[in-house]
């Protein structure tokens, strides 16, 4: 085994978070190394984590996923089923929702694993700050978003995202 894969291994069963019934259950390796490198990076929030990795997590029932778009985005670009909603940015002016934390503890525990997703992943770093330092402690961005990056042409969807991994969504 490699020294890096040992040190992961070592991270996952040394790092434990609560279930369900508030049993600690160890950290799955995915979220071992998202913590890994959010410490490496000096992130400020848990980590960040992949579409593939958050949809691992997610039908595992290992995290909770919560989109931070605004409802119009959700609506009428798509979203991931089954996932909750607690929008970062409001209105047109897309104004910081100063509700979030709140509105975000009524979806999910401080000590739940809670995913955020947004358009392109800057949106929901900054919203994982945001919870991070209102107090919830395992709050990992989802890289790329729900769109992807833009693309040469200004374009989003066309390399990376939720969507172009063709991972699950809808559309109302």
């Amino acid at each position: 085994m490699s020294e890096a894969v040992a040190d992961i291994k070592q991270a996952a069963d040394a790092i434990a978070v609560p279930d369900g019934a508030g049993i600690a259950s160890p950290l799955s390796p995915i979220l071992a190394n998202a913590r890994h490198r959010a410490e490496r990076d000096q992130l400020p929030y848990a980590g960040s984590v992949t579409p593939q990795d958050a949809w691992t997590l997610f039908q595992a029932g290992e995290a909770v996923l919560i989109d931070v778009r605004t409802a119009e985005e959700r609506k009428f670009v798509g979203h991931v089923p089954e996932t909750k909603h607690v929008a970062w940015m409001t209105g047109l002016s897309l104004s910081r929702n100063p509700r979030f934390t709140r509105e975000l503890e009524g979806k999910a525990g401080k000590d739940d694993v809670i995913l955020l997703l947004c358009r392109s992943g800057k949106r929901s770093a900054a919203a994982a700050e945001a919870a991070t330092k209102a107090g919830f402690r395992n709050v990992f961005n989802i890289l790329e978003g729900f769109e992807g990056d833009l693309d040469e042409q200004q374009r989003r969807g066309a390399f990376n995202g939720w969507r172009h991994a063709a991972l699950p969504w809808v559309q109302d």
